[in-house]
């Protein structure tokens, strides 16, 4: 079977129309019904290539720097939040939490009273994946019950699991009759964690 195909190679390279030998002599038979004239064909330099790439990444490189910088300038214009007073936090009991709704009706939120009596509130989304947080009474400490995360209550820095940050966090005005308002909402850092 190999002397075959050794026929058959040297049979196709003997041929003076093979396109192994010469691609113009083999298609030249063929240059009527296929009208296609190689000395028109648009020859790209590998200078030309190289501006066309050049152009290219700088024009991409400039979009992104575009986004970049719209995007630090509306970091900086941080919304004023309007000021709610959290239903039932009067009479919250040391060790418990209250769910309520800041700074609109959408965002869920989560009220704690340590047992040491201070109030600490946080955004209620895990900044793992979102899920919602509760507070685990045995434990004093929030938890996630998608992906076994959890968040200290006082601070809500991460203890452990997968969430790369800590919970965002709402700043609190215990006003003289013992109303509590959520008056802002920062994000939370993930500066100064291991």
């Amino acid at each position: 079977m190999s002397s075959n195909l050794d026929n058959t190679i040297k049979k196709v390279l003997a041929d003076d129309r093979s396109d192994e030998n010469d691609v113009r002599a083999a298609t030249a038979p063929h240059q009527r019904d296929f009208p296609y004239d190689r000395e028109e064909e648009a020859q790209v330099t590998r200078r030309e290539f190289c501006n066309f790439l050049g152009l290219t990444s700088a024009a991409l490189f400039v979009g992104a720097a575009g986004f970049a910088g719209k995007a630090a300038i509306d970091a900086r214009d941080t919304p004023q939040l309007s000021s709610a007073r959290i239903e039932g936090a009067e009479a919250l009991a040391p060790g418990s939490s209250l769910n309520f709704r800041y700074p609109t009706d959408k965002d869920s939120a989560i009220l704690i009273r340590t047992l040491d009596g201070e109030l600490h509130a946080f955004g209620q989304k895990c900044t793992h994946l979102s899920c919602p947080v509760y507070f685990e009474r045995s434990h004093q400490r929030l938890e996630c019950p998608c992906h076994d995360g959890a968040f200290d209550a006082k601070t809500g820095n991460v203890l452990y699991g997968p969430p790369p940050r800590p919970l965002d966090s709402i700043k609190l005005d215990v006003r003289s009759d013992g109303a509590v308002w959520a008056i802002g909402r920062e994000a939370g850092s993930s500066e100064g964690l291991i």
